[in-house]
């Protein structure tokens, strides 16, 4: 049995950050994710 081709219906976004610890990198992922998701 074949599997169906899976389908990307989003775009694919790779997110690089940088800074120091406590600026508030994984809150600003966090919103973009969410938005995007």
């Amino acid at each position: 049995m074949a599997k169906e081709k899976y389908q990307r219906n989003k775009p694919h976004v790779n997110i690089g950050t940088i800074g120091h610890v406590d600026h508030g990198k994984t809150t600003l992922t966090a919103a973009i994710t969410k938005v995007l998701a």
